[in-house]
C-alpha cells in the first residue's frame, strides 16, 4: 500500500548558482563604486551626493555599496497589480508569471490587406481588443506607435485607448514626465482618485536609462513622479551586445546589472518603499545585418540569467519574448515558443513582447492569439502533473486489469479534462479528414480567429462620463503639448 500523499511533479530549471550570482553581484557593485553613472539631471545628482555618493565631473556619480544594499533592501518584494475595476489580478513576486503585451511597434501586418504598414491607433485599440479576449493575456500594452496622431500625443492616445477597450492591467511608454503626468491624472479618474489608483494600481510605467550606464534627464523625471505617486515603474535597461554592452554575455550582465541597480538607487531614495519592476534586456547585434536579435539564443540566457539575479534579491522582474520574423510563420513560432517556455521556467514576473515580430517592430494581432495558444501549452507543461494515490490510478490499474481498457472508467471522465491539454488551433486531425477541410495550415486558422475577435468581441465599456472626463483630460494635453519640446 503506498501512503496517500499529495506530490506535484514539475520543471525546474535554474541557470546560476548562488556563488554565481554573488559573483555578478560583487562585479557590479565594483562598477558603480568605481566607475560610476552619469546621471543628467540635476534633482538626482542632488539627492544622490546627499546620500553619501562621490559626484565627479561630467555628473559622473559614484555609488557605495552599502547604499546599493541598502535600496535593495528598500525595494518592495511584491507588488498587486489590479484591472481596471479595480480587482486583484497580477500578484508580482517569487516565481509567479504573468505574459502581456508589448509597446511602441513602429509597423504592423494589416490581416485584411496582408500589407506591412505604419502603426495606426486603429491598430492599438485591436490589440487591445485581442489581448482582452485571450484568456492567457494578462496585461496590454500599445502594440503600436501610432503614426495618425501628433508625436507628442502618441502615448497619452495609446493609454486612452487601452482604457476603453479592455479591463486588463496596462503596461505603457511616455515621452517625458508631462505626457506621463496625464496618463496618471487619467488613471487617477478611472481608479477614483490619486489614493485608491495608489492602493490598487492597473498600469504600469515602462522605461529605461541609456546604456553605457546613463540616466538621461528624461528618464529620471519619470522614475521620480512614478515614485513620488507609487505608479509602479519598470525600469530596466535595454541593452545590445556588442554595441552598448561588452560582446561577451559575462560583461554584457554585469554591465547591464550595475545599471538596473542604479535605477533602483535612484528610485528607493526618491521614496523608500516605492514599487519597483527591474531586470534587463541583453540582445546581441548580429553583425552580419546590424539587427539585434530577440529570437537568438543569447536573449534567452541572459534573460534566465538576470531572473536568477533578481530573485535573489527578492524584487520582482520582467521577462521578454518575441521572434525575428516578419511574418506569422514557423520561424515566429519556433522563437516564441522557445522565448515563453524559458521565461516561464525562469519564474519571471513579468513576461512582455508577447506577438512581438520583425526584431520589436512590427506587430500583427494573430501573432497575440498564437501567443495565447503557446502560454497555455506552457502553462500546462510548467505546471507539471500530480503523483497521489488518486493520480496514480492503482486500484484503477487493478480493476481493469491486463487487456482491458480505461476509456469507460469513471476515473477517466473525472479527470481527463484537467489532465489532458487541448489545444484549440492545433491540428490533431487525421490526414485524411485535415485535407477533406481544406488542409487549412495553422496561420490561417489563428487569422481567421482574429479577425473573428476583431467583428464580434465587445470589451467592457467605461461609463460616458468616464469617457467624457478622459477627453476633456486629452483636449488639456493636446493644448500644452502640441508644440512641446520634450528634453531627452
Amino acid at each position: 500500500m503506498i501512503e496517500n500523499f499529495k506530490t506535484q511533479c514539475k520543471p525546474n530549471f535554474k541557470l546560476l548558482t548562488e556563488s554565481q550570482i554573488k559573483k555578478i553581484h560583487l562585479a557590479s557593485l565594483e562598477i558603480l563604486e568605481t566607475i560610476g553613472v552619469r546621471i543628467s539631471h540635476e534633482q538626482g545628482l542632488k539627492l544622490l551626493e546627499n546620500s553619501e555618493c562621490i559626484v565627479e565631473d561630467n555628473n559622473i556619480v559614484r555609488i557605495p555599496n552599502w547604499l546599493v544594499e541598502e535600496c535593495l533592501r528598500s525595494a518592495p518584494s511584491q507588488i498587486t497589480i489590479f484591472n481596471r475595476k479595480g480587482e486583484k489580478v497580477m500578484q508580482l513576486e517569487g516565481r509567479n508569471i504573468h505574459f502581456g503585451t508589448g509597446t511602441d511597434l513602429i509597423r504592423t501586418y494589416d490581416l485584411h490587406t496582408k500589407e506591412i504598414r505604419l502603426s495606426l491607433l486603429q491598430d492599438v485599440i485591436n490589440a487591445a481588443k485581442v489581448s482582452d479576449y485571450c484568456e492567457n493575456v494578462d496585461f496590454i500594452a500599445s502594440f503600436g506607435l501610432p503614426s495618425d496622431v501628433p508625436s507628442n500625443l502618441m502615448y497619452i492616445n495609446c493609454v486612452k485607448a487601452m482604457m476603453e477597450n479592455s479591463i486588463k492591467p496596462i503596461f505603457f511608454t511616455a515621452a517625458g514626465k508631462e505626457d506621463l503626468s496625464y496618463i496618471i491624472e487619467m488613471a487617477e479618474i478611472i481608479a477614483g482618485g490619486e489614493e485608491n489608483l495608489k492602493k490598487k494600481p492597473f498600469l504600469i510605467h515602462y522605461s529605461e536609462p541609456t546604456a553605457p550606464l546613463t540616466h538621461s534627464y528624461g528618464a529620471v523625471n519619470k522614475v521620480f513622479l512614478c515614485a513620488e505617486k507609487s505608479i509602479p515603474i519598470c525600469y530596466t535597461p535595454g541593452d545590445i551586445l556588442g554595441a552598448s554592452i561588452p560582446v561577451t554575455l559575462g560583461g554584457g550582465i554585469v554591465q547591464a546589472n550595475a545599471e538596473a541597480l542604479s535605477g533602483i538607487v535612484l528610485h528607493q531614495l526618491k521614496n523608500k518603499g516605492a514599487p519597483i519592476i527591474s531586470g534587463f534586456g541583453v540582445i546581441p547585434l548580429d553583425m552580419r545585418y546590424s539587427t539585434f536579435s530577440y529570437g537568438d539564443p543569447a536573449t534567452r540566457l541572459t534573460n534566465s540569467a538576470f531572473a536568477d539575479i533578481f530573485h535573489y534579491y527578492n524584487i520582482p522582474m520582467w521577462s521578454t519574448t518575441g521572434s525575428d520574423s516578419h511574418c506569422l510563420d514557423q520561424q515566429a513560432a519556433m522563437e516564441h515558443a522557445f522565448g515563453t517556455l524559458l521565461s516561464a521556467l525562469d519564474g519571471a514576473n513579468l513576461i512582455h513582447d508577447i506577438g512581438y515580430l520583425g526584431q520589436g517592430l512590427l506587430g500583427n494581432p494573430a501573432s497575440i492569439v498564437m501567443c495565447n495558444e503557446i502560454i497555455s501549452y506552457v502553462k500546462k507543461l510548467i505546471n507539471g502533473f500530480n503523483i497521489d494515490q488518486e493520480m496514480m490510478a492503482i486500484d484503477v490499474i487493478r480493476k481493469v486489469g491486463p487487456g482491458g481498457d480505461f476509456l469507460s472508467e469513471e476515473h477517466t471522465l473525472k479527470h481527463f479534462r484537467q489532465e489532458l491539454w487541448r489545444p484549440k488551433f492545433l491540428n490533431r486531425e487525421d490526414p485524411e479528414s485535415w485535407i477533406k477541410k481544406g488542409k487549412k495550415p495553422y496561420g490561417d486558422k489563428v487569422n481567421q480567429k482574429t479577425l473573428e475577435i476583431l467583428e464580434s468581441h465587445q470589451p467592457e465599456q467605461l461609463s460616458e462620463t468616464t469617457v467624457q472626463k478622459l477627453n476633456e483630460i486629452l483636449t488639456r494635453a493636446e493644448k500644452e503639448l502640441i508644440n512641446f519640446k520634450f528634453k531627452a
